[in-house]
């Protein structure tokens, strides 16, 4: 009849409903396990950079600063290539020299964090300016056009037995706008430039010259936390889910 028809398709329905609501009860549940875990494992940030230290400490993360010592040799010539050489570089020399054998981090899993920022323009890769008169120069030839920031990221360390060796780069467009010498100067005389790849830091008082950007934005002050986090999660041993129903 059509009444045992309503009913089981109400039944059918109630079933369904029933298993939809248990399953994102338990999916979500998992999840925000996977998360804690992976913001609670020890993390070493291989980098002195104060900008990086909080970017990572926004994001929920508990690490220990230790920073990398190496000599750093650059034998590429494309700037992605050159920043993750570099990150992997720095992240491998404190996993190597620093943590590998040292004890304190032994009990628990541990991923080193190593991270280099550069700036290109037209393929000629800027670094740390020497001087003033270099960042000067710098910003001069970056005004009022598009460059290219970026950052490369290496992940070294063992997890649950499992060694880990990870790198990727993140790159971001920005556009400044006009630059008047006398504003230049003002900017350079600060000293804000002098620690800063391609002579400005897009956090300081130089924003005001930040005509527009693609891509992220923390890949400009010099660690693309939304693409780390998401890397991690990537190369994190996974257990494997059952599904009851």
């Amino acid at each position: 009849s059509d009444c045992n028809f309503y009913i089981t398709i109400l039944s059918v329905m109630n079933f369904c409903f029933f298993h939809s609501i248990l399953y994102y009860s338990w999916y979500f549940i998992y999840f925000q396990k996977v998360i804690k875990e992976k913001k609670d494992m020890k993390y070493v940030l291989a980098s002195a950079s104060p900008r990086r230290q909080e970017l990572l400490t926004q994001a929920g993360f508990t690490f220990d600063v230790i920073p990398s010592a190496v000599d750093e040799k650059i034998t590429k010539d494309i700037p992605s290539d050159v920043v993750m050489e570099l990150a992997y570089q720095k992240a491998l020399d404190v996993y190597e020299s620093r943590i590998k054998d040292n004890p304190a981090y032994q009990t628990e899993d541990c991923i080193v964090i190593g991270a280099d920022t550069i700036v290109s323009y037209r393929g000629e890769i800027l670094g740390k300016p020497a001087d003033n008169e270099e960042a000067f120069d710098m910003l001069s030839m970056l005004a009022d056009r598009t460059h290219q920031v970026y950052t490369g990221v290496t992940f070294a360390g063992c997890i649950r037995g499992q060694q880990i060796l990870h790198t990727f780069y993140e790159k971001t467009d920005v556009t400044f706008y006009p630059v008047t010498k006398e504003d230049l100067h003002a900017y350079v005389d600060s000293g804000d430039s002098l620690d800063k790849a391609g002579a400005y830091g897009i956090q300081g008082a130089f924003a005001i010259h930040v005509k527009g950007i693609e891509g992220d934005y923390n890949n400009v002050v010099g660690l693309p936390i939304a693409r780390l986090y998401h890397e991690l999660d990537s190369i994190l041993p996974k257990e494997k889910i059952h599904y009851a129903f």
